[in-house]
């Protein structure tokens, strides 16, 4: 796909845009034409930037983490995790987990979608993941052969699924913070 210039200024504020529509319409309402009349720009650049709407969906996801898991590295697993959770504040998790739950639904029926997003947000957060635990192996903090580990991704995603089902309250640095020390944490033997 050939992708022309655009400044990061524009790209941020394009990426915003998609962001705030999800976040009002949910993704299958969401359109094209309703992105380029949002952002002022023509159907014909967004298709020549992105190519579709799940690609377009997932890279405004992307951007909106600028902070590679990777390049945290406290010294220790809990800092590590401490730092993770300090990226955003309370509010911006609320946002990300209502739009998280929206795509949820939509990856059902949506399988261009679901490529996208495990390609440009799903996999690099993982791995990103599965490079701290790697790093905490190393420390001596986790054993290696500790069965928890290839399921910590799992459990960080279903506590930001399952407070709101369950608690019927949103995800807050509290909860996460609260979660991360009594389950996964323990759950690695730190």
């Amino acid at each position: 796909m050939a992708r022309s210039r655009l400044t990061p200024e524009r790209e941020s504020e394009l990426y915003g845009a998609v962001l705030d529509l999800l976040r009002e319409v949910g993704y299958d309402a969401l359109t094209m034409d309703a992105v380029a009349a949002r952002t002022h720009s023509s159907k014909a650049t967004l298709y020549r930037q992105w190519g579709s709407k799940p690609e377009l969906v997932a890279r405004a996801l992307r951007h909106n983490k600028p902070i590679k898991l990777t390049e945290i590295d406290t010294g220790t697993l809990r800092g590590d995790f401490q730092a993770m959770m300090a990226l955003t504040d309370d509010c911006q998790m609320e946002k990300d987990t209502a739009l998280m739950r929206g795509l949820a639904h939509a990856v059902h029926t949506n399988p261009e979608l679901l490529q996208a997003l495990r390609e440009l947000l799903i996999e690099p957060e993982i791995s990103s993941m599965r490079d701290t635990l790697e790093r905490a192996v190393e420390r001596g903090e986790v054993s290696a052969d500790n069965p928890a580990l290839k399921y910590v991704p799992h459990m960080i995603i279903g506590a930001f699924v399952a407070r709101p089902l369950v608690d019927d309250q949103p995800i807050d640095h509290a909860f996460i913070t609260d979660y991360v020390n009594a389950v996964v944490l323990p759950s690695l033997g730190v």
